[in-house]
């Protein structure tokens, strides 16, 4: 049974981790937003939270029990000035744990921590959707009834057999019409070209003459 074994190893004694975790804590109150391995996220949630509970109340007494963790003075500034004031009407749930993929070199599962506060906008998850596959979509047509297909082939036979309406008729009828101008056109245009050729069979006799 794990009674009493609540939290993360991260694969350290208890000094090194209280240190690591310490020192993760100041670079996230320095910088807002850090990125570590999941293990290292979670370990710290648990680990500032408590403390900006402690800096809501600025007080000798807590400034130095965080000090206690933290063992840095700037960070402690930071903490009971600036993000006090900014988390002071939340009741909790400072931190945002989000995943972003693994580590090329050892595939170890990386995430992002940050202070909800000063980050209004969600990174995305870079998780891989779950791929859907072609099995699933056949299967209204597999399971479609005799009666629903007899009802589709005879809606397909009354469309083909439909009369033309006469908005389809109206633009074959102008077709037609622009073509019949085209040919009466045509005899038209032909006539000057036969005339200049009887003319130039004309000059030419004459010239023999």
């Amino acid at each position: 049974m794990r009674h009493r074994k609540k939290g993360f190893k991260l694969g350290r004694t208890y000094g090194h981790r209280r240190a690591t975790l310490a020192a993760l804590s100041c670079a996230l109150i320095r910088h807002k937003r850090i990125r570590t391995t999941l293990a290292k996220a979670k370990a710290l949630r648990m680990f500032i939270e408590p403390l900006i509970t402690r800096a809501k109340e600025d007080t000798t007494h807590n400034r130095r029990q965080v000090f206690r963790y933290l063992q840095d003075k700037e960070a402690v500034k930071e903490l009971f000035g600036e993000i006090a004031e900014k988390v002071n009407g939340r009741p909790g749930g400072y931190t945002r744990v989000v995943r972003i993929g693994r580590r090329p070199g050892d595939g170890a599962e990386m995430a992002v921590i940050e202070l909800v506060d000063y980050n209004d906008v969600k990174p995305a998850d870079s998780r891989k959707t779950r791929r859907r596959t072609r099995r699933g979509r056949g299967r209204g047509r597999r399971t479609e009834t005799p009666e629903a297909a007899a009802t589709t082939t005879q809606a397909a036979e009354a469309e083909a057999a439909a009369p033309e309406t006469p908005e389809t008729a109206e633009p074959e009828a102008q077709v037609e019409q622009a073509t019949a101008e085209a040919e009466a056109a045509t005899p038209a245009e032909a006539a000057p070209e036969a005339s200049s050729e009887e003319a130039a069979e004309d000059q030419e006799k004459k010239d023999e003459g």
